[in-house]
């Protein structure tokens, strides 16, 4: 019998366990996080006697005689303090990191009341924050000290949430105290746990599946495999994802599912796994773009498609004539690496059988309900309304919970076995998995005049798209339709090939493919400046799009465009030091190219109070908050009369994924319809007479499709911009970064700030140190290894929000940041090396540096 002293109170268990699950699911203290289960994210920290510790870590039979608290067992003034600093700070993002970094507060804060920020830097260095870029969490921690020290009165008076304020996110409290509900802290009764067996090798025939064994196991519910699926596939856009690899098929990578063992005992699902006895016929595989465009019709990853999974050509004006004619051109090869996305949450699905519908009901954690929807109905073969798709909080995304994890293996055995079922990765499992961001080779080749005008550019682009399509056809377009840069010339060629490997999928990531292609373009500019003999910054100035110019690909720059406006704001920053590295960026708002866009919502009045129901997914970049602003904004009325629901297929109209930095935009706008139709009925009646009523608003934006012969054709809803100054220390190391946005009109300040720190820091890990390692399609790559950024890797980061000459129509002129924000961080910090060593560094991350020797 072990004794344990929880939260002031003893608590006894017969058997020795970790102390992590033994809160979660013994105790049902859900506030403690599990991020990895390994000790490496800092998620579950709790103190233990005055120290912080990793939950995941420490066993019971270590613990006896120690006190133990949890943020459960904060005092009355300790959460109310803790809670208030987090939320008006704007340290609360996805917010699944938030109860562990406020374990580590307290730890330091009991001890030293008086903090530096060196001093919250190191007690947080064990606390990974994938959102916020961790100053705003400093910056809590801060007031935290002075509210403690000072014996100040926290004010919680109700915000009055017009655009461009500062306010408090709508879930931030919640999120900080451990009671915000994420999908693993979901409890059913009778619920059962499910666990994929996936392949041993990258590219193998599937020989013989034995279950036997296992189903032999009293512990064993059920092993599912191929067979008892309705229709075996999915896939986001192309459907060539099997849910399960069947006998006498081929895997694709190391990450196909071969079957789903089910039981109640979740401690017993790697002992029931290793009873399935799998046959496999190793076969020879393809690793990288270049190999699987050679040993195209050889060796095709998919037998009945070819290799190249995708491609496009982009042609305007004529570009051989105007390199031709440059005064000055240059040729350089550059290229990125496949990077994990290390959301804080990992997947985690729980579904339930519909007795009412015969279908399911399933809890998610994913960007969009209606996807889910859409998928699972069509591999159990149902009618759309026969599935429910319901989000619980979700723990961060940044593109990488668009493609089915978890969703539709538990959708599945919930509904063949009829009862409640989990299913969850494990961290190491999550890696295997989900899709990275895409590995790219780009050729580029740019001319200019003797002034340093550009004149045109080739650029080739080759993408490793994995062992499946997920987004990589949209994901290239954005590579290949921002590849020109920001910049007021006509004359391009740009040609891009997404190949099918054997290596992990990849797909969405911040940035959507922007982020390769603008490296490779920002970083031969600086070279063809030296050429020319002018200051990189000049070039950049001299070319910068304006309202009323002609982008590359046609599109007339419209009225809110503000790249010169960045570039101005960044100037004294720049000339600060001759050393400093400059880069910039532009970022479509929108899915554009001619893909149907809309974003919807419904206000309802319930109770007295205003609901906003959308379907789009706020993940951590505060979109229900901008919801309820714009609400606010358009009616007057007090956002304490406002609630937003979270994402319910049954509930909340179809608002598309949140991708392509479009939610702000499109459902902002639609959120503006509805409630201006809400202020309209409220002209001649009060709340109370519109009970029950429902106000609906929708926004769709057509524009024109990629190939369009329109001389100039409208690629997108908008474009933000974005321009960013890297400063070195004397050691080469980072002292502080100057991001310039223009993302239109601010709707929430702390919000967009946060957001963008959070950007340039993914951005700088990009740059410096992130890159899953990949082996001849084996993932090598532990969480611990992934080179995520910490607090004490930080810089200063000035953040310098600006507008074009004119405001953009929707969502009163907000544009988007999400993805922004990071796209320009790694050719500035290689500018900023390049001037520090004279070495040109053409690949990430960056070689030679103090972060990767």
């Amino acid at each position: 019998m072990f004794t344990v002293n929880i939260n002031n109170k003893e608590y006894q268990h017969e058997t020795d366990m970790k102390l992590l699950p033994f809160l979660r699911e013994v105790l049902h203290l859900a506030g403690t996080k599990d991020g990895c289960s390994e000790g490496a994210c800092g998620a579950c920290t709790v103190i233990v006697d005055g120290k912080t510790a990793r939950a995941c870590i420490l066993s019971l039979s270590k613990l006896q005689g120690k006190k133990i608290t949890t943020i459960e067992g904060l005092s009355e003034r300790e959460a109310d303090v803790y809670s208030y600093c987090f939320a008006q700070a704007g340290a609360v993002q996805c917010g699944f990191c938030i109860p562990g970094m406020i374990m580590s507060a307290k730890a330091l804060l009991d001890v030293n009341t008086n903090p530096t920020r060196a001093d919250i830097k190191k007690a947080i260095r064990g606390n990974i924050c994938r959102c916020t870029g961790y100053i705003k969490i400093e910056d809590a921690i801060l007031m935290a000290a002075d509210y403690f020290k000072n014996d100040k009165i926290v004010n919680w008076d109700c915000e009055e949430g017009k655009l461009g304020q500062r306010m408090r996110r709508v879930d931030a409290v919640e999120k900080a105290l451990g009671k915000g509900i994420y999908t693993d802290d979901i409890v059913v009764e009778g619920m059962v746990f499910g666990k994929c067996i996936r392949s041993k090798y990258p590219r193998a025939r599937i020989v013989k599946i034995d279950k036997s064994k296992a189903e032999a196991d009293e512990r064993c519910i059920k092993v599912i495999t191929a067979e008892d699926v309705p229709l075996n596939e999915h896939g986001h856009l192309v459907k060539d994802w099997p849910v399960f690899i069947q006998e006498g098929k081929i895997t694709h990578y190391t990450g196909d599912a071969i079957c789903l063992v089910v039981s109640e005992d979740q401690d017993a699902l790697d002992e029931l796994c290793s009873l399935v006895e799998i046959e496999y016929e190793e076969l020879e595989g393809v690793f990288s773009a270049q190999e699987a465009l050679e040993k195209r019709g050889v060796i095709n990853v998919h037998h009945d498609r070819d290799n190249i999974m995708y491609k496009l050509k982009l042609e305007r004006g004529d570009v051989d004539k105007a390199l031709e004619e440059s005064e000055y051109t240059v040729t350089y090869d550059f290229s990125t690496p496949h990077t994990e996305h290390a959301f804080m949450e990992m997947e985690c699905a729980v579904a339930l059988y519909d007795d009412r519908t015969k279908g399911v009901l399933v809890y998610t954690s994913g960007q969009s309900v209606f996807d889910e929807q859409r998928e699972i109905s069509h591999l159990l073969r149902l009618d759309i309304s026969q599935v429910r798709c319901k989000s619980a909080l979700v723990g961060g995304g940044f593109g990488g919970k668009e493609d089915m994890s978890v969703q539709h293996h538990a959708a599945l055995a919930a509904y063949l076995l009829k009862r409640p079922v989990k299913v969850k990765l494990t961290r190491q499992e999550s890696l295997d998995v989900h899709p990275k961001r895409h590995p790219m080779d780009m050729h580029v080749v740019i001319g200019c005049d003797k002034n340093g005008i550009i004149k045109g550019s080739i650029i080739d682009i080759i993408s490793d798209t994995g062992a499946y399509a997920s987004l990589g056809g949209p994901v290239l377009q954005r590579a290949c339709t921002h590849a020109a840069g920001p910049y007021n010339y006509q004359n391009i060629r740009i040609t891009g090939k997404a190949l099918y490997t054997n290596n992990v999928p990849s797909g969405a990531f911040r940035g959507f493919g922007v982020t390769q292609s603008c490296f490779a373009f920002e970083c031969a500019l600086d070279k063809l400046a030296e050429k020319v003999g002018i200051d990189p910054f000049e070039i950049r100035y001299r070319n910068a799009i304006k309202p009323g110019d002609i982008m590359p690909n046609g599109q007339i720059a419209s009225g809110d465009t503000g790249l010169i406006e960045c570039l101005d704001a960044v100037r004294d920053a720049y000339y600060s030091n001759p050393k400093n590295g400059i880069a910039c960026a532009l970022k479509n708002s929108g899915l554009g190219v001619g893909v149907p866009d809309t974003g919807r919502c419904r206000i309802s009045i319930e109770d007295g109070k205003i609901h906003i129901r959308t379907s789009a997914a706020c993940m951590g970049q505060g979109l229900a908050t901008v919801a309820l602003m714009i609400t606010v904004e358009t009616t007057g009325l007090k956002s304490d009369d406002i609630i937003v629901e979270l994402p319910d297929t049954a509930r909340t109209p179809n608002s598309g994924t949140s991708t392509a930095s479009r939610q702000t935009a499109f459902t902002g706008e639609a959120v503006k319809r509805a409630a201006q139709a809400l202020a309209e009925a409220l002209k001649s009646v009060s709340i109370s007479e519109l009970e029950g009523q429902e106000f609906f608003g929708e926004f769709t934006y057509l524009t024109d499709a990629l190939y369009s012969q329109k001389e100039n054709p409208i690629s997108h809803l908008a474009y933000s911009y974005s321009a960013q100054v890297v400063e070195l220390d004397d050691d080469g190391r980072l002292k502080k970064v100057t991001a310039a946005c223009d993302a239109g009109t601010v709707i929430n300040m702390t919000s967009i700030e946060g957001q963008v720190e959070g950007g340039v820091v993914m951005g700088l890990g990009y740059a410096l140190t992130e890159n899953f390692k990949i082996d001849q399609g084996h993932v090598k790559s532990k969480y611990g290894t992934l080179g995520l950024f910490r607090a004490t890797e930080t810089p200063e980061i000035e953040v310098q929000l600006v507008n074009g000459p004119k405001r953009g129509f929707a969502a009163y002129g907000a544009k988007g940041i999400g993805e922004l924000c990071t796209i320009p961080t790694a050719p500035a910090v290689q500018h900023a090396y390049y001037k520090r060593d004279g070495i040109f560094r053409t690949s990430l991350p960056l070689e030679g540096t103090p972060y990767k020797k």
